[in-house]
């Protein structure tokens, strides 16, 4: 990453010097602890103040992980359900029951893909409506059968070619936010990259909706945003400024309810302990919310969504004159 550059130069001292170690010629034991030391100072110093540009750049870096490799390192065991029951299953999105730490779960994610041909499989991680409706087939049969639901979500948004809007696509979402919204089991929602637009919201309307530290939640992605507003990429930067769609901003306007902290550098730096870290946090707030009364739950989710925003009542002052009256009648 170009905000990464001055740790350049400490790696390659460090790389220098552990040539130097293993060729064994001068003890240089105490000059690597400093370093690695001062290479460690500086990360948290770096880490410590990035802009929202940068960290979504950080939520898009390639060896970040993914919905699958959380659900096979959290989980004891996972079966993959595919199929939407009307016209096909989107790879998009990946979705099934999983075992955590012996209590079942419906795990329904974004899946971007490891590489150049799985990423094409899976469409970057843009769902298409036969996405969101599987995973509405499995919210409800996790309902049948009394299993949470835990989403997370990795998306630039939902797919915006042509036949997906011909196949309702825009329906397929507001059908999610409406049954989500009624859905008696807990639902628990994470965002652990992109979070843009309704693809993100398509499955992540919750009892619980937490942020990843560096990962972003928006209407609308800094490139989208300074395209429209500027007619140029060039204003991305300041796009995602003015967005203020980081975890802070969203947690400080009460989007969302929490943020879990990565290691330094990344969830791609420290993986395995991302995914302990996630997996203890989900069954800390199963457990709080598996003993309230399904009505109560779906009551607190609807009355959470329903605090979101703000809004002024302008009322029109009574009219002083007859003639005034007529005035705004005829206007």
């Amino acid at each position: 990453m170009d905000f990464e550059k001055p740790l350049e130069t400490l790696y390659e001292q460090l790389a220098k010097l552990n040539e130097v170690a293993q060729q064994g010629e001068v003890d240089v034991t105490d000059s690597v602890r400093e370093l690695e030391e001062k290479i460690s100072a500086k990360r948290k110093e770096i880490y410590a103040s990035l802009s929202g540009w940068q960290k979504v750049q950080l939520s898009r870096h390639p060896e970040r992980p993914y919905t699958l490799y959380y659900v096979t390192t959290m989980c004891d065991k996972f079966i993959e359900l595919h199929g939407d029951r009307y016209a096909g299953d989107d790879h998009a999105i990946v979705s099934g029951l999983a075992s955590l730490d012996g209590q079942t779960v419906m795990v329904i994610g974004h899946q971007k893909g490891i590489n150049t041909k799985m990423r094409q499989y899976r469409n970057f991680g843009m769902a298409n409506p036969e996405g969101y409706r599987k995973a509405l087939r499995l919210m409800k049969m996790a309902e049948r059968f009394g299993f949470p639901v835990v989403t997370l979500i990795d998306t630039p948004g939902a797919f915006p070619g042509l036949e997906a809007e011909q196949r309702g696509q825009a329906e397929a979402i507001a059908r999610n936010l409406f049954e989500m919204a009624q859905l008696r089991v807990p639902i628990l929602c994470y965002i652990i990259g992109e979070g843009a637009s309704g693809g993100a919201l398509g499955i992540g309307l919750g009892d619980k909706v937490f942020m990843l530290e560096y990962t972003w939640y928006s209407v609308i992605s800094p490139e989208s945003c300074s395209s429209i507003l500027w007619h140029s990429w060039d204003y991305k930067e300041r796009a995602a400024e003015a967005l203020k769609l980081d975890a802070d901003n969203m947690l400080s306007f009460g989007l969302i309810d929490g943020i879990l902290k990565e290691p330094v550098g990344g969830a791609h730096q420290a993986p395995e302990q991302m995914a302990q870290t996630l997996k203890q946090h989900i069954l800390g707030e199963l457990a709080k919310l598996t003993p309230l009364d399904p009505d109560d739950r779906i009551e607190q989710r609807i009355d959470k969504y329903g605090k979101m925003g703000q809004y002024r009542i302008f009322e029109e002052p009574a009219p002083t004159s007859r003639k005034e009256s007529k005035s705004r009648k005829k206007a």
